[in-house]
């Protein structure tokens, strides 16, 4: 019966999020770009019509590359990379979603690209990409960052000569249990999975301690159906999506299916990003950048397998992040070399993509995440 609890879950966000007329995000930048990003910004999306309000800097930062957002809504937790090295750094969210307001700064690695949060909170994970390793701090209760609890440097290499040398820790990911962390190693083409003690956000090697995909496939981003039986890794250097069953016991990953993210004619270069479920587990989504696109699979309702629907190209540059509304209705798309967010309206009945006229002007945006008050 376990698997209902996340179904129901999802069913009361997606009823919440559609009585409400506006849904607050925030936006994770980089340095660079033609307008020069200074921080964390936030805007919101009319949910009715998918029009978006121009972006505010919330909180100046180097490079705040990706946020996530405690399950309770009150805190905010970025990865920054500065000149003095990366960093882990906590917010409190106003009562209105309005500003934010620092609360803690740890070291975290040399380039950290990825965040993770704890379901019940109380710990937050960090994948290093530079430096190929993964970090693990405890929260207090106040949701400030409290103590670093664990740094794994991982080890080994792939096939690919030159994006394999060495670790490339990519993502962290949490089980919907929280009982498992899973993070994905672009540099040895596994993902490597631990299991979280309690409240102390201590990591274990579980057994067995990692899952192997294959050479050079390059996984950078997972995340899980609502159902937690069935996780998705998005693969960066061959550009496929492979499909896993979880084992709930032990945090095993067995493959069961692997699907190219690209057009069986594409020729060219082109490197995959991110990965999202709908919230409802019938569709999922990825994204490519080369072959500057979404990709669109419809999800078997038996066996959490792929087919694929479409792929959505128009407006789209180089789509670093993407995020869909709790409701389903639309698709946010960070187009890092474009500089902008764009909105595409989300078929409920097919899962596809059409493209809107709505749009807002960022520096370099590379994560954005939702405000569910």
């Amino acid at each position: 019966m376990k698997p209902i609890i996340p179904i129901l879950s999802v069913l009361a966000t997606i009823v919440t999020v559609a009585s409400a007329e506006k849904l607050t995000f925030f936006i994770g930048t980089s340095a660079g770009g033609a307008l020069k990003s200074e921080g964390i910004y936030r805007s919101s999306i009319n949910l009715a019509t998918g029009e978006l309000v121009d972006p505010v800097l919330v909180a100046k930062a180097e490079s705040p590359n990706f946020l996530e957002i405690s399950p309770d809504g009150k805190y905010l937790y970025s990865v920054t990379r500065g000149s003095d090295g990366g960093k882990v750094v906590s917010f409190d969210i106003a009562e209105d979603g309005e500003a934010l307001k620092n609360t803690a700064s740890l070291p975290s690695g040399k380039g950290p690209c990825h965040i993770a949060v704890s379901p019940d909170g109380r710990g937050v994970f960090v994948a290093d990409y530079s430096g190929g390793a993964a970090f693990s701090y405890r929260v207090d209760e106040k949701g400030a960052l409290a103590t670093a609890e664990s740094e794994i440097k991982f080890t080994g290499s792939g096939a690919d000569p030159k994006r394999q040398k060495r670790p490339h820790c990519h993502s962290a990911t949490v089980s919907p249990d929280g009982r498992f962390v899973y993070f994905a190693d672009l540099g040895t083409d596994r993902i490597m999975i631990y299991s979280l003690a309690g409240e102390a956000a201590t990591l274990t090697p579980a057994d067995p301690p990692f899952a192997k995909l294959q050479p050079a496939a390059g996984p950078r981003h997972m995340t899980f159906a609502p159902d937690g039986k069935t996780a998705y890794v998005i693969n960066e250097l061959d550009s496929t999506m492979t499909v896993f069953t979880q084992d709930p016991k032990s945090g095993a990953l067995t493959e069961k299916q692997t699907i190219s993210t690209l057009p069986g004619d594409f020729k060219g270069t082109s490197k995959c990003a991110e990965v999202r479920v709908h919230p409802t587990g019938e569709f999922l989504y990825g994204s490519n950048r080369g072959f500057d696109s979404i990709v669109v699979y419809k999800v078997g309702a038996q066996d959490g397998g792929l087919s694929y629907v479409e792929h959505e190209t128009e407006g789209i540059e180089w789509p670093r992040n993407f995020n869909l509304t709790p409701d389903g209705k639309w698709c946010l798309v960070a187009n890092a070399n474009g500089d902008n967010i764009s909105v595409f309206k989300i078929d409920i009945k097919t899962g596809a993509l059409s493209a809107t006229s709505h749009k807002i002007s960022v520096g370099k945006p590379m994560c954005i995440r939702f405000l569910a008050l």
